[in-house]
């Protein structure tokens, strides 16, 4: 039990490290929007620490490692080419705007800590399905690899498809409703969930790597109920004119054909 405790202490260190050396880089650019990219990248860091701390695993732990490298790379470097080319997320824009007192201890604990402490509770399978691992892939663990890979599959090509639509001057205001888009309102967030519940089922098979369904049920429960899909659906109703007829035709999340 004291080196379970002793993994998830150090992991969680090391995420409030990262965590507390991006604020301080926020503080004099005065902009948090880039934590998107480094979400995606910490979850790479806790995977990588997790397997310094313990034995090699075998195909369990080396599945793990790959999913998610190929996971948090892509997902990373797309949000930071997509926030160079248009700008800061509109959510954080918005946060700031409301921010009181000290927008910096603001950030600090709504931004950076609160992100952090989600990301090692998300990361849970990366890391308990380390432990103790068995060194070959069982028919669950299977599933889960092929769960997790269509989930990359299918956010690259959703984020794909939005960057080209995006890039047209004449889609401008617009909302895209073709190729994934036609089936599901939200590609990304679909891909990212079958990630991690794949990973979860690759985690499963450790000892104790099913209590870590926490963390696949607690991304479902923020892209669902809070930062997900409520938060941007608000805002693209408001900015985009044809977007609530396209809420009323078109499934939220798991890709069905569209309503009439």
């Amino acid at each position: 039990m004291s080196d379970i405790v002793f993994l998830l202490g150090a992991n969680l260190a090391a995420v409030i490290a990262l965590m507390l050396t991006l604020w301080l880089i926020s503080i004099p650019f005065g902009d948090v929007s880039f934590i998107d990219g480094f979400w995606a990248f910490g979850f790479i860091l806790v995977a990588g620490v997790t397997s310094r701390l313990l034995p090699f695993g075998g195909l369990h732990q080396m599945a793990l490692l790959v999913l998610v490298a190929a996971w948090g790379l892509r997902l990373g470097l797309y949000l930071f080419w997509r926030r160079r080319h248009e700008g800061p997320d509109g959510r954080y824009v918005a946060m700031l705007a409301k921010a009181s007192g000290s927008v910096h201890l603001y950030t600090l604990k709504i931004v950076f800590l609160l992100q952090g402490g989600l990301m090692w509770i998300v990361s849970l399978p990366l890391q308990l399905g380390q432990f103790d691992a068995p060194a070959e892939l069982g028919p669950r663990a299977l599933a889960g690899v092929m769960l997790a890979v269509f989930g990359i599959a299918f956010e690259s090509i959703g984020d794909f498809q939005l960057a080209r639509f995006r890039k047209d001057p004449a889609n401008k205001g617009k909302v895209l409703d073709t190729g994934l888009w036609r089936y599901t309102r939200h590609p990304n967030y679909f891909g990212d969930l079958c990630f991690w519940w794949g990973a979860f089922m690759v985690a499963s098979e450790a000892p104790l790597g099913w209590t870590s369904v926490v963390g696949p049920i607690v991304m479902t429960v923020l892209i669902v109920k809070w930062s997900g899909v409520p938060l941007l659906e608000r805002r693209l109703v408001q900015s985009r004119r044809d977007y609530a007829a396209y809420v009323s035709r078109t499934s939220a999340l798991i890709p069905w054909p569209p309503r009439g």
